[in-house]
């Protein structure tokens, strides 16, 4: 890559916050990438999208694909207003999506916002769907982070991201190694929620609560914590496992926010504390999250490092921008390290504007 290209990253995660949008620009040298977030910014949902997208699961047929048609174009008029808004332009789109469904063992992951809906009316080529092709190699399609956590974060000997679900990738045995870790901020909102607040700032709930060891146990033997890599999480396992344990009226939403609190930094902490390696990358809405990051903290002797707002906040966008720039050079941005595929792959359709 002699020169440096500008790509549009688009994530939306399971949280259900709003859009990430970032503008980044990349330049090669060598076998290194630089990168350079140039314009951020989340987009929160309105409550009418919120709801669409939290129930597009229960969609007839028809209407599941006109929501994914009418989501592409709602991606799409935000990447316009984003485009003009700050007088810059972008040679790609690399769109996420939003996952509605994801159950890898039926072979089976979706996002929705059409990617040649999005390209059609910004008029700027677009990649999507980045997740099908390693499901359909056998692999789980998540997590698809760590080929940038490798290639653009080698700094750092682990790499977390505290989202709606938290997630960890590092290197081990000369090759990386990634697979979600526990629920989060899809836990903690959904308690914040019976109170009537989108989230719980800075634990300040939590903190006022007790630790329920019987909640605590419950969710700590969750079948899923025994399983070996790879594997990732979804909304479907999130409402047929945890829910059930934590949605109860017998304990307080001080109790139970505690409670999931300490149970996260257990699981986190259990995947890296036995292995080598000092340095830890936190990302994420979970690292503004001041209660959380201090657990963490009391629990493990290495360095957390919190970076600075665009990286917490921006760093997945960045690097499914990434993921689009890997994905029209033809290089591999899947890792069948990471996702039990039966080979290393470079998944995304490409909607190509001539």
């Amino acid at each position: 890559m002699e020169e440096s290209l500008k790509i549009v990253g688009l994530m939306s995660g399971t949280s259900l916050d709003g859009v990430d949008i970032a503008l980044c620009n990349f330049r090669k040298t060598k076998d290194l990438y630089d990168f350079e977030i140039i314009k951020a910014e989340t987009i929160p949902y309105s409550e009418i999208w919120k709801n669409r997208l939290k129930n597009a699961h229960n969609l007839s047929g028809f209407n599941f694909i006109l929501l994914h048609k009418e989501y592409g174009e709602f991606l799409a008029k935000l990447v316009k207003q984003f485009i003009e808004k700050n007088g810059e332009n972008a040679k790609f789109i690399a769109s996420h999506g939003h996952t509605i469904f994801h159950q890898p063992e039926k072979n089976i992951t979706f996002q929705i916002g059409d990617g040649s809906v999005i390209a059609a009316k910004t008029g700027i080529s677009t990649i999507s769907d980045f997740r099908t092709l390693d499901v359909s190699h056998g692999g789980q399609g998540a997590p698809l982070v760590p080929i940038g956590d490798e290639l653009l974060f080698a700094e750092y000997d682990f790499c977390i991201n505290l989202g709606g679900f938290a997630n960890i990738s590092y290197r081990y045995n000369n090759q990386r190694i990634a697979f979600d870790i526990c629920p989060a901020n899809i836990a903690i909102n959904f308690l914040a929620s019976q109170i009537n607040l989108p989230f719980d700032e800075d634990g300040r709930i939590a903190k006022s609560g007790e630790i329920n060891f019987d909640m605590l146990k419950k969710l700590n033997f969750l079948a899923y914590y025994s399983q070996k890599p790879p594997k990732s999480l979804g909304r479907e396992w999130f409402e047929s496992e945890f829910l059930p344990i934590i949605d109860t009226s017998s304990i307080s939403i001080e109790n139970r926010l505690r409670t999931v609190y300490e149970h996260i930094v257990i699981q986190i902490v259990k995947t890296f504390n036995d292995k080598f390696g000092e340095k830890i990358l936190i990302s994420g809405g979970g690292a503004h999250n001041n209660f959380l990051i201090d657990l963490l903290q009391q629990k493990t002797e290495k360095e957390i490092v919190v970076p600075e707002k665009d990286i917490i906040d921006y760093k997945e966008a960045l690097i499914f921008a990434f993921l689009g720039l890997l994905r029209v050079r033809n290089e591999t941005n899947c890792l069948s390290s990471v996702t039990g595929a039966k080979s290393d792959n470079c998944g995304g359709i490409v909607h190509q504007i001539i």
